[in-house]
């Protein structure tokens, strides 16, 4: 798994309906080889939180307007708040070993297969880098936007 944390993102990125940034980092990172999990947020664990405990509430930090918490992951309602955008992405693991696997053949009959050849035993060390980049475009994609739609 690799977390990302975005930090300095401007508040106002994103929509509240069709163009989410959330929604937008999920496809995103879903597009990426071998990923098989986007968890925003507090993510799975929300689901044993009450609204009271989840709740990212807006305080007055000397001027500054934070969120006392963060499990949003610095997005509400698919808008950017300004507070750091946290979200985990799973891989799966390689899928060619070198160990025999049973399966079929084109018939349907049973069969051994057998990984040959150098396979990377782990993608994550490409990964890294792979889901800065999605995130930055996603970023700046929303940051674009924003800019577009502000007349002068």
């Amino acid at each position: 798994m690799i977390s990302c944390y975005i930090v300095g993102c401007p508040p106002g990125l994103g929509a509240p309906v069709f163009d989410k940034l959330h929604a937008d980092l999920g496809k995103a990172m879903l597009s990426i080889n071998a990923v098989k999990g986007f968890e925003f947020g507090s993510g799975f664990k929300s689901i044993v939180m009450r609204g009271s405990e989840h709740n990212d509430a807006f305080i007055n930090n000397n001027g500054q307007i934070i969120t006392s918490t963060n499990h949003s992951g610095g997005i509400q309602g698919g808008i950017s708040n300004g507070m750091p955008i946290h979200f985990n992405v799973a891989f799966k693991p390689v899928a060619t070993i070198v160990s025999p696997q049973e399966t079929v053949d084109k018939d349907g009959n049973e069969a051994i297969a057998e990984g040959k050849g150098r396979h990377d035993p782990c993608v994550v060390p490409r990964a890294v880098p792979i889901v800065e980049a999605m995130a930055a475009l996603v970023l700046v994609d929303h940051y674009l936007r924003n800019k577009a739609i502000k007349i002068s």
